[in-house]
């Protein structure tokens, strides 16, 4: 499928994009784009190159070429370092929480790089769990659930704008999904924009804007939230759901 951008309007730019892990190369061609105030949601089946999407964005894989563009600056050849200062954080998979710091400490570990990041009372409101976590426990000893929130509120004091989202539902007990989804929906409504990789389509459908479906290291489908009813067939096919 033929992806056509208006890189006028978009925050984030993606065209053309391959990536390699050592010899593997694992993006093909990628494109995309993700407006300003944005819900977007990568949708594809394990291996499809969802996560190396994102690890690519942030300048963490072996080898890059082609174009990301975040607010009309080319992100190719920047360092992960440079990257996230421009106001991109990635929120992984596997968390990343800090075994043997507390709850707070985790939260105040990484370095504020641009203003409008949130304070700690508004990551609280966001996730009252945690205020009761707060100086007693260590990272590992909460919950997955509080894990992921922790995570997630982590990444929330930097001032990015733009949050990439990898599997934040995963393993996840419905109650804690309905918790992220909710936080998710807030944030949009606070002016963040997210790009979020799921292979959950019915949380996806509750949170997201527009979805993208990559399949071997390519975009080959896209609609938008209100074409989602339209587009069920299509989902089965490539996510085998």
């Amino acid at each position: 499928m033929s992806v056509m951008l208006d890189p006028r309007h978009a925050l984030l730019t993606v065209e053309d994009l391959h990536a390699w892990y050592g010899e593997s190369h694992i993006l093909h061609g990628t494109t995309f784009e993700v407006m300003a105030g944005e819900v977007v949601t990568l949708l594809g089946r394990n291996g499809a190159g969802k996560t190396t999407t994102l690890k690519s964005i942030m300048g963490m894989v072996g080898q890059r070429k082609g174009s990301i563009r975040f607010g009309g600056r080319e992100l190719i050849g920047l360092s992960s370092n440079q990257i996230a200062r421009e106001g991109i954080a990635l929120c992984p998979e596997e968390r990343g929480i800090f075994a043997s710091l507390t709850v707070e400490e985790n939260l105040l570990l990484p370095p504020v790089i641009k203003p409008g990041g949130l304070s700690l009372d508004q990551i609280f409101d966001l996730f009252p769990n945690l205020r009761e976590r707060l100086g007693s426990s260590q990272g590992t000893k909460l919950s997955g659930g509080e894990q992921q929130m922790l995570a997630i509120g982590r990444i929330l004091r930097t001032g990015a704008r733009l949050l990439l989202l990898d599997e934040p539902t995963e393993g996840l007990a419905p109650v804690i999904i309905q918790q992220i989804g909710k936080t998710i929906r807030a944030l949009k409504s606070q002016g963040f924009t997210i790009l979020l990789v799921e292979q959950n389509f019915r949380f996806a459908s509750t949170v997201a804007d527009r979805y993208y479906i990559m399949e071997h290291g390519r975009i080959v489908e896209r609609f938008a939230n209100s074409e989602l009813d339209a587009n069920v067939e299509k989902l089965h096919e490539y996510l085998g759901v």
